[in-house]
């Protein structure tokens, strides 16, 4: 019963669809590694129901053939006894030759019996024969598809692996990009813009401020220069002015 068990699971996983089986994991992963324990486990399970199996049908083909090596060896004691008792038959000594009739009578009968029981056990060794091919191909089977389930495995970590990858340089990618606004380095520079706005701002203010300084010095120097020419003019209006006194006398004509 334990063998038609350890057979129906070979049987069961070698006709396992991993591709089908993987689609409709949630976590192909986890799914390929029990299948792999399975695996691993059912192959130790058949490994050794298989080597029971095989012991089982040495030891039947064993007895088979002492069977067969009894039944030789009776066959030759049934010859000899019916040679002696021939020959003492000719020798006129019939009492002894009946006892040796007897005895290779009763040693073709031990050759009979070893015979049959070679016969009978001939279809349990050709019926464990066909198991145990039977569970051999079974076994490699379960083998090779193991191998297959750790290269699946070995290329869907590789494959997990470089998504991992993909997905991490995308997001430094992303997390640097200085046109996207919501990074940190786009709040950074749009902080620099406005300080810079802020200090042409106060720059600009600052000339036009000037500006009107000097606009206001060259107003006041402006009324200076009109105040000082009114009272130059209010001095000329009430005496010589200094192009007359500094002018010559011209000389007394009679």
């Amino acid at each position: 019963m334990a063998k038609q068990s350890i057979f129906g699971r070979i049987s069961t996983l070698l006709r396992a669809n991993i591709n089908s089986m993987l689609d409709s994991a949630e976590d192909p992963q986890k799914m390929l590694d029990q299948l792999v324990r399975d695996f691993t486990n059912s192959i130790a399970d058949a490994e050794s129901a298989i080597a029971e199996t095989i012991g089982n049908l040495r030891l039947l083909e064993r007895d088979h053939e002492e069977d067969l090596q009894e039944a030789t060896e009776w066959g030759n004691k049934a010859l000899a006894a019916s040679k002696k008792a021939d020959q003492l038959r000719s020798a006129g000594s019939t009492a002894d030759a009946d006892k040796f009739d007897n005895l290779a009578k009763i040693a073709l009968q031990r050759q009979i019996g070893s015979e049959r029981e070679a016969k009978a056990v001939e279809p349990t060794i050709e019926s464990q024969t066909e198991i145990v091919a039977k569970l051999k191909d079974g076994l490699n089977g379960m083998k090779q598809k193991l191998e297959q389930l750790k290269s699946k495995r070995s290329e869907l970590l590789a494959r997990a692996k470089t998504a991992e990858a993909q997905v991490k340089v995308h997001d430094a990618v992303k997390s640097i990009d200085v046109l996207d606004p919501t990074s940190e380095l786009g709040r950074f520079e749009d902080k620099v813009r406005r300080q810079e706005a802020l200090a042409a701002g106060k720059e600009e203010l600052a000339a036009s401020s000037l500006d009107a300084q000097f606009n206001a010095l060259e107003d006041v120097g402006e009324l200076t220069e009109v105040e000082a020419r009114l009272a130059e003019l209010k001095a000329g209006a009430s005496a010589p002015s200094r192009q007359a006194i500094d002018a010559p006398t011209a000389p007394y004509t009679p």
